[in-house]
């Protein structure tokens, strides 16, 4: 679906983004999705001596940082907007005011915190003003890969427009394996730390500007390795480092900026690889118990535990291109495991051992001396999309989008009894899904099967999950009443 959400009025999907003001000379280049501030990650898996503050270029969210916002307007479908007036899909603009479909509204510029130090014994630079929308709580948010030689990218974040919802949809999924002795009710965290980890993988990827440091899954016994395109997408060269501490080089096979999801394989794979096993996360409950696997701050083969805090929260994200190329759109699991720089691309695992999400951003909060780390906020790629994109990039690519063709913004309505909030719709796209399904203009969706749509970024992050071809009810408020529409998604032409 197209949609995007944004507190002001909507706009063209060919209208340019506001871009933020410029850093002073002192200030390094932010890069990353959505507006950023440069922070600093730790050293990998050798400390680092005191360095001097990096030039200002592209950031540690693997070659071309990106910060994620949560919650902001944003794109959806190929050419859909989520409430920001962006299309939605590998090329879709990306803004307050695009069009899921169509466009979307801007934010407005508010100033950035200070980053944090760019290596023991060193003061980071600060940057300008960031971009947030009206009426937001405002932190910050970050991708995970932990930046060896480069600055970080924070952004600002909104949570208080999206609340969480049930599971969305189901996907792929592969047969669990359970752990022989955990139960969901009493994990053995133990147990599992030993069960999984040699299903986790070190990735260390070389750019022009420095190196940075991630996380990645094993998919298969030839070596496929599931990671973030933050990480490995502007690499050079890339090292692996699987659990037992053997070195492999890796080569791409396939990257989905906009969902930010990337595959690898090992060039020569031993022949002793464990795959990790994936769940269905349309299952997943809020409060159950989570352990998250990777490599913070270069910290190899570290596990930490939570619980799962909230479902279909709206993270969006874009990079350096104003014209919303990069941006990458997700409706995301939210956990309180402990995740930081370093953990992107890695598994978050169910207490049996299952994977239920791919480890991607962070919420935190900015201070003088930079960002906090992590507060407990941490966000997932469901693994039922993140299946949906490596099966597509295993096979080759390109990969495919669901698209509804609306545009929308952030809206309400009432049915006479009660208010409700969802995605507005601004226009329909002609011949597209939406057009065929007898959506209109004024229409208000408030949710899309079992998943409640608060806002336009909401419905961007819902769609963004669901496959080409699959035919979904569309809960609408219209005329004071509330319908139920069935569409069939299509994918972006062209």
């Amino acid at each position: 679906m197209n949609d995007e959400h944004s507190p002001q009025p909507p706009r063209d999907d060919d209208t340019a983004i506001p871009a933020a003001p410029s850093p002073d000379a002192s200030s390094p280049a932010a890069s990353g999705p959505e507006t950023s501030i440069p922070d600093a990650s730790a050293p990998g898996t050798v400390p680092l001596p005191p360095q001097a503050a990096p030039d200002p270029g592209p950031s540690w969210y693997g070659a071309s940082g990106a910060g994620f916002s949560y919650g902001a307007a944003t794109p959806h479908g190929a050419d859909a907007s989520s409430g920001g007036g962006a299309p939605y899909g590998p090329d879709a603009p990306y803004g307050a005011g695009a069009s899921y479909g169509a466009d979307a509204t801007e934010p407005l510029p508010v100033t950035a915190a200070a980053p944090a130090a760019a290596s023991a014994g060193t003061a980071a630079p600060r940057r300008g003003p960031g971009w947030i929308g009206t009426g937001s709580l405002v932190i910050a948010g970050m991708l995970l890969s932990s930046g060896l030689t480069l600055g970080g990218v924070i952004v600002y974040d909104q949570l208080q427009d999206d609340e969480p919802v049930a599971a969305s949809s189901s996907s792929t999924t592969t047969e669990a394996r359970p752990a022989a002795t955990t139960t969901a009710e009493d994990p053995d965290w133990a147990e599992i730390a030993e069960q999984v980890s040699p299903s986790a993988v070190s990735i260390l990827a070389s750019t022009g500007a420095g190196t940075s440091q991630g996380t990645g899954v094993i998919l298969d016994e030839e070596g496929t390795i599931l990671t973030n395109d933050h990480v490995v997408g502007e690499a050079r060269s890339l090292q692996i480092t699987t659990s037992d501490g053997r070195s492999y080089t890796a080569s791409p096979v396939g990257t989905d900026p906009s969902t930010d999801l990337a595959v690898i394989r090992l060039d020569s794979p031993p022949d002793d690889l464990q795959p990790a096993t994936f769940a269905d996360s349309s299952t997943v409950a809020v409060g159950q118990p989570v352990m998250a696997l990777g490599t913070p701050l270069g910290l190899e083969n570290t596990v930490t535990t939570g619980i799962v805090s909230a479902l279909d929260r709206p993270v969006t994200a874009s990079g350096e291109e104003t014209d919303g190329s990069d941006t990458t759109y997700t409706s995301a699991i939210q956990t309180d495991a402990a995740i930081n720089p370093g953990n992107s691309g890695g598994p978050l695992v169910d207490a049996a051992g299952q994977v239920i999400g791919i480890n991607t951003a962070i919420a935190s909060i900015p201070n003088e001396s930079g960002q906090a780390g992590s507060i407990g906020l941490g966000f997932a790629i469901p693994a039922n999309t993140a299946m949906l994109i490596a099966d597509q990039l295993e096979d080759g690519g390109p990969v495919d989008h669901a698209f509804l063709g609306v545009t929308t913004t952030d809206g309400s309505a009432d049915d006479g009894s009660a208010g409700y909030r969802g995605a507005q719709v601004v226009s329909v796209e002609p011949g597209s899904p939406a057009a065929e399904a007898g959506l209109a203009e004024g229409d208000l969706i408030i949710g899309v099967d079992d998943t409640t749509v608060g806002g336009a970024g909401a419905l961007t992050g819902a769609v963004r999950g669901l496959e080409v071809g699959s035919t979904h009810q569309l809960e609408v408020v219209r005329d004071g009443g509330i319908q139920q529409v069935e569409v069939t998604l299509s994918a972006r032409e062209g």
